[in-house]
C-alpha cells in the first residue's frame, strides 16, 4: 500500500497517513500494535471538556442550595464549594475514562475499547459503517476539537462515536475510512477482475442554503410552547428552596379564590380583555421561541454535491457535518405544515440506513419551494412524479370504512349527552360527527399512488399533504397485509420492504395490491444485487 507522508496529531503523539491509495493487492489482517496500528487515545482537552459541562450542568443545583441557606454571606461559600467539588470529581472521573478509552485505526476495521472497572470492545468493518458525521458542541468548539460519529445503521444507539478530536483529526478519520472503504475494490483486481469505478475527487457544490432572510420566514411557521416545558422544570428545582411547594393544591385554590373574585369585578368587558392579551403573550412567546430554535439548528445551512454524494452543515451553537454517499440514499421523503403548504414551502428528507439526530431521516431541505427541491431529488437518482403519471386512488371502501371509523366517536358520544345535558346540546358531537364524514370523504381525494419503470410513489394528507418516494431497485421486499375489517371489504395495505424506514400504502383494492407486488417483484427478483456498482 503505497503512502504520503504521515501526519503527526499533536494532542495525539501519534500519526498515521493522510492519504491512502488503493492496494493492488489484498493487505493480510493485521493485529493491534502491527504496522503502525498502535491504540490511539482521543484529545487530552476531552477531560477538561467534560469537567467544564459537569460544572455547568451543576450551576443550576448549586444556586438553589446555595439559596436554600438563607445567609447571604453562606452563599457564596456554599455555591463556589458545590462548583469547586463537582469540578474535581468530574475531572478525576473523566481522567480515567479517557485513559481507559482508546480507539484503533485498522485496515479492515475500527475498534474501540472503553471501560474502567468492566471492559468491552467493539469493531466496525469499514463496510459497515454508513456515514461519517462531525459534529461540534458549543463547547468542544471554544477548544477547537469535534466529535467523530460512525454511524452504522444499526439503531438503538449502537453506533460508534469519538468525543473528542480535533478538527483536522476529525476531517482526516473521516477520508481514511472512506479510502479504505472504497478499498474493497483491490480484492476485485487481485481475483483479476474488473472493479467498479470509483468516483474521481471534483470540486463540491452547493445545491441548497438558508440565508437570515429564509431562516426568518421558516421560523414564523415554527410556534413553540418549549419555553413553558422549561420554566416547568424551574419551578420543581424551586420546590427545593423556596419554603413553598409551586403545586400545593391548597397554594392554588387560594390564589384562584382571590384572583376569581377580583376578575368577576372587572366585569365582562375586561375579562375578555385579559383573555384576549393572555391568548397573545402565548402566541409571543411561541412565536419567539420558534424563531430562536430555528436559527440555533438551521443557521449556515448548507448541502453540497460533492463526487461522493452529498454533505450537509449546519448549526449555530452545535455545528454538524454530515457526509451522505448517494447508494445510501434509500428514498425520499417531502412534507409540509398545514399553514406552510399555503405559501408552496415544503421540507425534503432522505431516507437512509443511517441516523440524523435521532430521526430515521436525514433533512435535507428544511424549508424550500418545489422548484428548489426538484435538482436535490434529480441529484439522488429520483425524479419527481409526471404530470402524466398513473396514479390510482385508494379503495372507496376504504374511505367509507375510514368515514365511519373516524365519525363514530361522535355519534356515540351524542347519546350520553343527548340523555343528560340541555336539549340540543347532542347536535353539537353530530355536527362533528358530520365535519369528520366529509373531510375523510375530501382526504380520499389526495390518498393515492403510483408506480412507473424506475420508482413507487404515495401521497396522503389533507391539511399538509406528505409524499414518499423509493426506487423500485432499492426495495426488499412486498407484503400484503389484511385485518378482518378491509379482507372481509376487499383491501390491503402494502408494506414495502424499505431499508432505514418505513413505507406503507394503506386501502390498496386488493387486485391493484397484487399488480403493484407483482411488478416491484419482477425488479427485485431480476437484479443480482452483489453485482451493483457502488455510486
Amino acid at each position: 500500500m503505497s503512502e504520503d507522508g504521515p501526519t503527526d496529531t499533536p494532542e495525539t503523539g501519534v500519526s498515521y497517513p493522510a492519504r491512502v491509495s488503493v492496494p493492488t493487492t489484498a493487505a493480510p489482517e493485521t493485529q493491534p500494535g502491527q504496522n503502525g496500528e498502535e491504540p490511539l487515545h482521543t484529545a487530552p482537552l476531552s477531560v477538561v471538556i467534560g469537567a467544564v459541562s459537569g460544572v455547568s450542568s451543576s450551576v443550576l443545583p448549586a444556586l438553589f442550595v446555595g439559596f436554600s441557606v438563607g445567609e447571604a454571606a453562606s452563599f457564596i461559600f456554599v455555591v463556589l464549594g458545590m462548583v469547586a467539588a463537582i469540578a474535581a470529581v468530574s475531572g478525576a472521573l473523566g481522567y480515567i475514562s479517557w485513559k481507559r478509552f482508546t480507539y484503533t485505526v485498522g485496515r479492515q476495521d475500527i475498534r474501540v475499547e472503553s471501560g474502567v472497572l468492566s471492559r468491552s470492545a467493539r469493531s466496525v468493518p469499514y463496510e459497515r459503517i454508513q456515514d461519517v458525521s462531525l459534529e461540534q458542541k458549543l463547547i468542544p468548539r471554544l477548544f477547537g476539537l469535534v466529535s467523530v460519529k460512525f454511524e452504522t445503521g444499526a439503531g438503538g444507539g449502537e453506533d460508534l462515536s469519538l468525543s473528542y478530536l480535533t478538527v483536522e483529526e476529525g476531517e482526516r478519520l473521516r477520508q481514511l475510512v472512506r479510502e479504505r472503504r472504497d478499498s474493497e475494490a483491490a480484492a476485485a483486481v487481485a481475483e483479476g477482475e474488473t472493479p467498479a469505478p470509483t468516483a474521481q475527487e471534483e470540486p463540491e457544490h452547493a445545491l441548497f442554503s438558508m440565508d437570515p432572510r429564509r431562516l426568518f420566514i421558516f421560523g414564523t411557521f415554527e410556534f413553540s410552547l418549549a419555553v413553558f416545558a422549561v420554566l416547568a422544570g424551574l419551578l420543581q428545582y424551586a420546590d427545593g428552596f423556596a419554603g413553598v411547594s409551586i403545586w400545593n393544591s391548597g397554594l392554588i385554590e387560594d390564589w384562584v379564590e382571590g384572583q376569581g373574585s377580583e376578575i368577576v369585578q372587572m366585569g365582562i368587558a375586561a375579562q375578555v380583555v385579559s383573555a384576549i392579551l393572555g391568548l397573545i403573550a402565548v402566541f409571543v412567546v411561541g412565536s419567539v421561541t420558534g424563531l430562536l430554535r430555528t436559527f440555533v439548528r438551521e443557521w449556515d445551512f448548507l448541502l453540497e454535491r460533492t463526487a461522493r454524494g452529498f454533505r450537509r452543515r449546519r448549526g449555530l451553537f452545535t455545528k454538524t457535518d454530515v457526509v451522505m454517499p448517494i447508494h445510501r440514499v434509500q428514498g425520499l421523503r417531502i412534507g409540509t405544515g398545514m399553514v406552510r403548504y399555503r405559501f408552496g414551502w415544503h421540507n425534503l428528507r432522505f431516507v437512509s440506513l443511517a441516523q440524523d439526530a435521532g430521526a430515521s431521516s436525514h433533512v435535507v431541505a428544511p424549508f424550500a419551494k418545489m422548484d428548489e427541491i426538484a435538482p436535490i431529488v434529480e441529484a439522488a437518482g429520483f425524479h419527481l412524479p409526471d404530470e402524466d403519471a398513473d396514479w390510482h386512488k385508494a379503495s372507496k371502501q376504504y374511505r367509507n370504512d375510514s368515514a365511519l371509523f373516524g365519525s363514530l366517536f361522535f355519534f356515540l358520544a351524542a347519546i350520553p349527552v343527548a340523555i343528560f345535558a340541555p336539549f340540543g346540546l347532542f347536535l353539537i358531537p353530530i355536527g362533528m360527527g358530520v365535519i369528520a364524514i366529509a373531510a375523510n370523504f375530501y382526504a380520499w381525494e389526495f390518498h393515492r399512488h403510483a408506480i412507473d419503470a424506475d420508482q413507487i410513489m404515495a401521497t396522503r394528507g389533507l391539511l399538509s399533504p406528505s409524499s414518499q418516494i423509493s426506487t423500485r431497485l432499492k426495495l426488499h421486499s412486498v407484503e400484503i397485509a389484511q385485518d378482518p375489517v378491509s379482507r372481509w371489504r376487499g383491501y390491503a395495505t402494502l408494506h414495502l420492504g424499505l431499508a432505514g424506514g418505513q413505507f406503507s400504502i394503506p386501502g390498496v383494492p386488493l387486485g391493484r395490491a397484487r399488480e403493484v407486488r407483482r411488478e416491484v417483484m419482477k425488479t427485485i427478483a431480476a437484479t443480482d444485487f452483489s453485482q451493483l456498482e457502488r455510486a
